[in-house]
């Protein structure tokens, strides 16, 4: 399958492919907010003993999602806001799901064919790696999909790769795309591998050949082109939100063969913890509530750098206030904060710079990467209309007219510039030599169309009634 737009880059701090398990802690922080989730509705009492996977809280707006805990330990509420703290943590063997235990939480006779296994999926903190391919929300466990999108690709810097993970468990991989096949009726699983040719891909291409239902697609390992969004609309079908197109990736698989071969909870997350300001980047193997301050302290090269929570395009920076890893972290980045001027530093050729516009000797040097901080180097700028952004964006948008349009308020124009078709995959705005944050500007535009649209919808609707 062929992308047009796209762009590789290249950042020092890419993790190794060794994977390392974290020492066990003396407590574990566990926030109640990730990214999708809120997890307000509490279900345990401070000084409680909990054992290791047992639900601590769920999000009542997404589907009741449990929040487990992935120690046995005694619950302290009050230690840090917006967190529940594990003291005297214990690792202990891990039970198997016990569905009467929950089944209060079923809805009866709406799960459908496969339903228990779903149910399943969702208690023991597996649904948490499904997305809708098209929206990036949380599906309906309850919604029979049109199709899964599993992606083998982590291209964002720095995620953790999918060839790490698949290593020693390929057949786990094979095994859980069993499980998936099993919550279908007749809808196809989008298989995706890089065009590579790797051996790992090879031999997962020989495990999955003859599955009816899953079908092998090759992409160019270009980021973008792990998109769930991207690859949906390629692959099809279109979206639609009573049967949305479920995503997960190769950490999404493995849990479910977890979840569904041993009926054991999804507790253990593979992190990359890498970037500029990482003295040894790498995968590790850790839980939710994992403390950031002895996660960081052995991974810092020196100084105080800005902690990112994901890769560098979606992550977001880490709130001073959170102190474990949250449940749905898959990486944290860390990237050096600006320092005094360099002296002279204009006159300089750029040996150790790349950039897409190819203005530094830096991209000369086969070995030299773009070392990515925080400082913006110099003044945003007019946009100069290089159209940098336009050849590297997936979809067929013009982020630099939009730009324009935006300056000028021209909202009919933005209207018909698709700007509903943007995966805020962020390229433009790395590419921009200008500065401009172009994802930012777009997404902004997107939900004022938005408004304007309730806007007139709400009017209309004041008219009919009277």
């Amino acid at each position: 399958m062929k992308f047009s737009g796209g762009f590789n880059i290249s950042i020092p701090g890419r993790p190794s492919a060794d994977l390392e398990r974290l020492p066990e802690p003396r407590e574990l922080h566990i926030p109640l907010r990730t990214r999708r989730f809120h997890f307000s509705h509490l279900e345990v009492s401070q000084d409680d003993h909990v054992r290791q996977g047992q639900v601590l809280a769920r999000d009542p707006e997404n589907f009741a999602i449990p929040l487990l805990s992935p120690r046995r330990g005694t619950v302290c509420l009050n230690k840090y806001e917006g967190h529940i703290t594990l003291e005297n943590i214990e690792t202990a063997e891990e039970e198997p799901f016990d569905p009467d235990s929950r089944q209060g939480h079923v809805p009866h006779g709406r799960w459908g064919e496969g339903g228990m296994k779903r149910f399943q999926l969702k208690e023991q903190g597996v649904w948490e790696f499904f997305s809708d391919a098209h929206t990036g929300t949380l599906p309906d466990p309850m919604a029979q999909p049109s199709g899964i999108i599993v992606t083998t690709l982590n291209l964002e810097p720095f995620t953790a790769r999918g060839d790490i993970q698949l290593e020693t468990r390929l057949n786990s991989f094979t095994r859980g795309l069993e499980h998936l096949q099993s919550l279908l009726e007749y809808q196809p699983i989008y298989l995706i591998m890089p065009e590579s040719g790797s051996d790992i891909a090879k031999e997962i291409s020989r495990q999955v050949r003859g599955y009816a239902s899953i079908r092998l697609t090759t992409v160019e390992p270009v980021y973008p082109n792990d998109s769930p969004a991207l690859l949906a609309r390629q692959i099809g079908p279109s979206h639609a939100p009573e049967h949305p197109v479920w995503a997960l990736d190769v950490a999404g698989v493995l849990a479910v063969d977890r979840c569904l071969t041993y009926s054991l909870p999804s507790t253990i997350r593979i992190i990359t913890v890498g970037g500029p300001a990482v003295s040894n980047p790498r995968h590790l193997m850790a839980v939710a509530g994992y403390p950031l301050t002895s996660l960081l302290e052995r991974e810092v090269s020196g100084g105080h750098p800005r902690v990112v929570n994901g890769g560098i395009f979606h992550g977001e920076t880490l709130s001073n206030n959170q102190q474990g890893l949250d449940s749905e972290c898959r990486g944290l980045t860390l990237l050096e904060e600006p320092g005094k001027p360099t002296f002279l530093g204009w006159m300089r050729p750029g040996a150790k710079k790349k950039s897409y516009s190819k203005a530094f000797i830096g991209n000369l040097i086969p070995s030299a990467s773009n070392k990515l901080e925080t400082a913006l180097n110099g003044e945003k700028r007019p946009c100069i209309a290089c159209q940098y952004c336009e050849r590297v964006c997936p979809v067929p948008i013009l982020p630099h007219q939009i730009h324009k349009d935006l300056y000028r308020d021209a909202l009919e124009d933005i209207e018909r510039s698709g700007t509903e078709l943007c995966i805020e995959c962020g390229l433009c705005t790395y590419v921009c030599p200008s500065k401009i944050d172009l994802r930012t500007e777009i997404v902004e535009a997107r939900g004022r169309l938005q408004e304007l649209q309730s806007e007139l919808e709400q009017t209309d609707n004041n008219a009919a009634e009277e």
